[in-house]
């Protein structure tokens, strides 16, 4: 089986597995206590901190530990929103952030804040000088990652920090997909990241707020981490996953390169040995490991189920994986096709031979699953007398829509129109996308009975 979905949770590095087991019988004490076995256990919560702050880039009585990485998000969310109240409650994120900032900022809405989520391009970044004009005298926080995590595109952050000191604002960066990888660039404010994101065990964050940052945790606190974590602290998988991240930084250099070679390679054969595929991300400026790609009439859950059968584990941004009813925010806010969803992000250790396997599968498991769905695959029926055909598709889940908008635009003479009737909210991205990707003319929504109407005009 290949395990191709280390964004999510990458395997358990060797390191972290070692300190664990190590930690386990050194680290077991109170290290608040003052006793010789409580003095141990602090030494190693010590060391793993200043080792997680050489990483980070700041000073170890500025980082604490914390139960996960969404929780390291929302406490320092709610942290420096507390200490500015006197700024302002207005709140500034980017349309693509991770659903724990967006979480955040919605609950934030709900207690009486203001929030702006600045839009994004089609490669899924921020436009730094947007970013920038969004920022208000009562501004009193700005969050954005330093990558995505469901793309990989890697987000302006030094621009964007430049502006936020220049408007006086602290910025929170969500570090969890790049610090694998090396350090955030300077000037943010507050920064948070997933130790199961490095190769590191669940359930170990990290939050790092800078000397001089106005913050007030929030909730009760007693004096473990600053006041920022309270609780007895999982001391054996901290020392792991400080470890882990050292290790893999130790090894990244070298293994970036390994694995944007293989990431080109799918990006590249991908497109070329499948029809009618988009690659999404920006091309450039992207994380080593990770690519996305759509693929046009499939059923997203229905692909990834079949490539499990073929011994590789991938997730999805679909609206159509099993998790979700409505397309992913992130390729939303890209305005790029969602149906047919595919992520791939590779671990470290990956081999030629299981991307060149997963290549070789791919092609005829994505036929087959448009097989299933009778998606069109013979060229368009010669125009009909009539100028405009409405499609009636309520009901009907991606990406049926689309696909029977495929099947009949050839129906309708140059300039003729299309009109799509459906009720999935997928609609409202996928029917847009294929007219990009078909060079037709997405003509805009009108309202329905039910759902909306989606006019498309033929124009090749």
């Amino acid at each position: 089986m290949s395990y191709f979905d280390a964004a999510s949770a990458a395997p358990l590095h060797p390191v972290a597995r070692q300190a664990l087991l190590a930690a386990l019988d050194e680290g077991w004490a109170d290290p608040a206590r003052l006793y010789r076995e409580g003095r141990r256990a602090r030494l190693l919560l010590d060391a793993a901190r200043e080792a997680a702050a050489e990483a980070v880039g700041c000073r170890p009585d500025e980082l604490a530990f914390t139960p996960s990485g969404t929780r390291a998000v929302h406490s320092g969310i709610s942290g420096a929103l507390a200490g500015r109240r006197r700024v302002g409650r207005h709140l500034t994120v980017s349309a693509v952030e991770h659903s724990s900032v967006l979480h955040a900022a919605a609950d934030h809405e709900d207690k009486g804040g203001t929030v702006t989520r600045v839009p994004v391009e089609r490669t899924g970044a921020v436009d730094a000088q947007t970013f920038g004009g969004s920022l208000r005298e009562d501004t009193a926080l700005a969050c954005l990652q330093s990558a995505s995590h469901e793309v990989g595109t890697e987000q302006p952050v030094a621009e964007v920090a430049a502006s936020c000191r220049a408007a006086g604002v602290p910025l929170l960066v969500d570090a969890a997909q790049s610090l694998a990888w090396g350090p955030v660039p300077e000037g943010w404010s507050l920064l948070a990241g997933s130790a199961h994101k490095w190769g590191g065990p669940a359930g170990v964050g990290l939050l790092a707020v800078r000397k001089g940052v106005r913050f007030a945790p929030q909730g009760p606190s007693d004096e473990r981490e600053s006041g920022r974590s309270p609780g007895f602290e999982n001391l054996p998988a901290i020392v792991a996953a400080a470890a882990s991240l050292r290790a893999v930084r130790a090894e990244a250099d070298a293994e970036a390169v390994r694995l944007r070679a293989l990431v080109d390679r799918i990006r590249t054969r991908v497109p070329a040995l499948v029809p009618d595929v988009e690659v999404v991300g920006d091309p450039v400026r992207r994380l080593p490991h990770l690519v996305t790609f759509s693929c046009l009439y499939v059923d997203g859950e229905t692909l990834l189920q079949e490539l499990d059968r073929a011994g590789f584990s991938v997730s999805s941004g679909s609206s159509c994986t099993s998790s979700t009813l409505t397309p992913s925010h992130v390729l939303k806010a890209m305005g790029v096709l969602s149906e047919g969803n595919v992520r791939v992000s590779l671990p470290r250790g990956t081999t030629d031979e299981e991307v060149d396997r997963f290549l070789e599968v791919l092609p005829g498991l994505v036929a087959g699953v448009r097989e299933q769905l009778d998606a069109p695959a013979a060229p368009a029926p010669s125009p009909a007398p009539d100028d405009s055909l409405v499609v009636d598709a309520l009901g009907k889940r991606c990406p049926i829509p689309v696909i029977e908008l495929a099947k009949v635009i050839g129906g309708v003479p140059v300039g003729g129109t299309v009109t799509v009737l459906s009720d999935d909210e997928a609609a409202r991205l996928d029917i847009p996308a294929w007219c990009a990707m078909r060079e037709q003319e997405y003509v805009g929504e009108e309202p329905a009975d039910r759902g909306a109407a989606y006019v498309v005009r033929r124009l090749s």
